[in-house]
């Protein structure tokens, strides 16, 4: 595992795994660490291919960067779908630019926007983060 700055850990993904998976330079894979399993997306960075490996997916998986571990990465052929919270559905349903802005989103853009509004700690910061999105959404951008 690759430190990359202070805190992106990621991993190498040989192109010989890459091609063997068939699905093009920048796969969707099932990654699997020390029993833990997660979705990504291979990602082509400098020439080279590397997986993503967040801070909560290090600890589920019990793994810090530096070390050298087994990793199972296999084609991820299941539908990518986020589920989207009540009160940010109901926000984007009265904002129908906003809306169509999020439906054309990638499954990480959508799955970013979401995870924002869920890790808010107050009910306060949820509601500006659903009004933060859902205005980012509107002026078109991601």
């Amino acid at each position: 595992m690759e430190l990359g700055g202070k805190t992106a850990t990621g991993l190498e993904v040989p192109t010989e795994v890459v091609d063997a998976l068939g699905a093009g330079k920048k796969p969707p894979v099932v990654v699997t660490l020390s029993g833990h399993s997660y979705r990504s997306t291979v990602a082509v960075m400098g020439g080279r291919y590397l997986l993503p490996l967040s801070a909560e997916n290090r600890a589920a998986a019990g793994v810090a960067a530096g070390e050298d571990v087994e990793v199972g990465v296999e084609l991820d052929t299941e539908p990518r779908e986020v589920t989207v919270p009540e009160d940010l559905a109901a926000a984007l349903a009265r904002e129908e630019a906003a809306r169509e802005a999020f439906e054309q989103l990638s499954y990480s853009n959508r799955r970013r926007h979401v995870m924002a509004i869920e890790d808010a700690k107050t009910p306060e910061t949820r509601q500006r983060r659903i009004t933060r999105a859902v205005e980012t959404l509107r002026e078109g951008r991601r």
